[in-house]
């Protein structure tokens, strides 16, 4: 899910500019909203899911899940203000404590809720552990700030599925398994009003949610056209409440995504483009590769874009020493003279050899 958080990773740089990007002006300003909103939703998604719904999963595993995301984020916390000599963001007030660990909160539920281990325990415990170190760990500079650059819920599920392949994704009849008649078109469409709702007003991602669902019904097509695959097939899992989870909570995470509407659209259309290739290669699971995938090769562009800019920063820096150690050259009487250019500075540089002429005739005389 999307995390709608920067935390530790909207620290400063020295290369902020002065006016602010979308990203500054969305932390300032709708960040919190956003992050409340969503925090109530999946809490209430989680418990009806498990009491209505039909949700596979134990009570006890949205709990592990939670204990680890709030443990691991109050301690890298403690440690990071710590070396940096402050106070932690968490104290304070009791309101101040809570909206702190929001991000952990959504982290820790959304890997509870898409995750299906069986009965156990530690899975659902890396994944949150995973998701909330990502924010730390793998950082960026973007816009004058340092932040993360993985959906924090995704990468904990790739992770997970990656390294416990006996670890699934829960089965997606689990949202609508109880659900009869017009129960079954009421869940779908709660979703659909409460995402465009947060993507509209907080996170400004809708020209990227329709470029993902433009994107992802071209690939069905193309692969049925081209490849003999039932388009029916290939569209199919647009109709699962899973899908829209994933399509108006997890692939629209802003601080994870780009804020202009060219690269929204670059974005989400490059996440269709790999799901389609995943499909080929006949690989499970691919909506979470493939956005993991994209926030890989996003986060190499911005690591050699930031790479980039401190080289040519350390050029400018070097070349800045040096034009001021040649601002002055000395004379041989200890006079100095200005070099304002380079035509300035030539009488300077022969100067020391018509001294020394004079110098030698009159020594003859």
């Amino acid at each position: 899910m999307s995390s709608l958080a920067a935390d530790r990773s909207s620290t400063p740089t020295s290369s902020a500019v002065a006016q602010p990007s979308f990203k500054d002006r969305w932390y300032a300003r709708d960040r919190l909203g956003g992050l409340r909103r969503f925090s109530i939703a999946i809490t209430i998604l989680t418990i009806f899911g498990h009491t209505l719904l039909g949700f596979e999963q134990s009570w006890l595993q949205p709990f592990v899940a939670l204990a680890s995301t709030y443990s691991i984020e109050l301690l890298l916390e403690w440690l990071e203000a710590r070396g940096q000599k402050r106070v932690p963001r968490y104290r304070g007030s009791w309101r101040q404590f809570i909206e702190f660990l929001l991000p952990a909160h959504i982290s820790g539920l959304a890997v509870a809720m898409l995750l299906y281990p069986g009965d156990r325990l530690m899975p659902i415990a890396f994944a949150g552990a995973v998701a909330v170190c990502s924010k730390s760990l793998l950082r960026v500079a973007q816009g004058g700030h340092v932040r993360h650059f993985y959906n924090p819920s995704n990468l904990g599920i790739t992770t997970t599925l990656l390294l416990f392949p006996w670890v699934g994704i829960a089965p997606p009849y689990q949202f609508t398994e109880n659900l009869h008649g017009f129960g079954n078109w009421l869940l779908p469409l709660v979703i659909v009003c409460s995402g465009t709702y947060l993507n509209t007003m907080f996170t400004k991602r809708l020209a990227l949610i329709a470029a993902w669902l433009s994107g992802f019904a071209l690939q069905a097509v193309l692969r049925g056209v081209f490849l003999d695959t039932p388009i029916a097939a290939g569209l199919m899992p647009m109709s699962g409440v899973a899908f829209l989870l994933f399509t108006f909570y997890m692939v629209t995470d802003p601080p994870t995504t780009p804020s202009s509407t060219r690269g929204q659209i670059l974005f989400g259309s490059s996440v269709a483009a790999v799901y389609g290739m995943l499909m080929l290669a006949q690989v499970v699971f691919g909506l979470f590769f493939s956005l993991s995938i994209v926030a890989t090769v996003r986060g190499i562009y911005l690591y050699a874009k930031a790479f980039s800019q401190r080289s040519t920063q350390d050029v400018g820096a070097v070349q800045s020493s040096h034009d001021l150690a040649q601002r002055h050259v000395p004379t041989p009487r200890g006079i100095s003279v200005p070099a304002t250019s380079s035509s300035a500075a030539a009488p300077a540089a022969t100067e020391p050899s018509a001294y020394a002429e004079r110098a030698a005739a009159g020594h003859e005389q």
